[in-house]
């Protein structure tokens, strides 16, 4: 996971009555974690931007909290999110479904849209 603090609240997770939850609600089935190191783009990061919006900073914080500005920069520029991963979903298992955007109007807090060059438009 490209993130140590969402990596950390996702293995707090795992196992537990929450996580069997969430796999039935959006994967229909229980998804089981294996080892499997591994580095390179992350090939889910565009699917979630077209489901929701840009990543939340929070994707790229360290343990601490503390956001690698750099890397924001690099995937606002490029939409590219590379990482590294000590785990995934055991072979064969259906990764999660994506959910639909949600609603013009939902004002839940997000991040900055992104880049002119990455919606299609031009510079304002």
């Amino acid at each position: 996971m490209f993130s140590p603090a969402v990596d950390k609240a996702w293995h707090d997770l795992l196992g537990t009555p929450a996580h069997a939850a969430l796999c039935l609600e959006t994967a229909s089935q229980p998804i089981r974690r294996v080892a499997n190191n591994g580095h390179g783009p992350i090939a889910w990061a565009a699917a979630y931007e077209e489901a929701y919006r840009p990543l939340p900073e929070i994707w790229s914080a360290d343990a601490d909290g503390n956001v690698d500005q750099d890397a924001v920069a690099r995937y606002r520029q490029t939409g590219t999110v590379v990482a590294e991963w000590d785990c995934g979903p055991a072979s064969g298992e259906t990764p999660p479904r994506t959910r639909r955007r949600p609603p013009a109007g939902d004002h839940r807090p997000h991040q900055r849209s992104a880049p002119a060059h990455r919606r299609g438009t031009a510079p304002r």
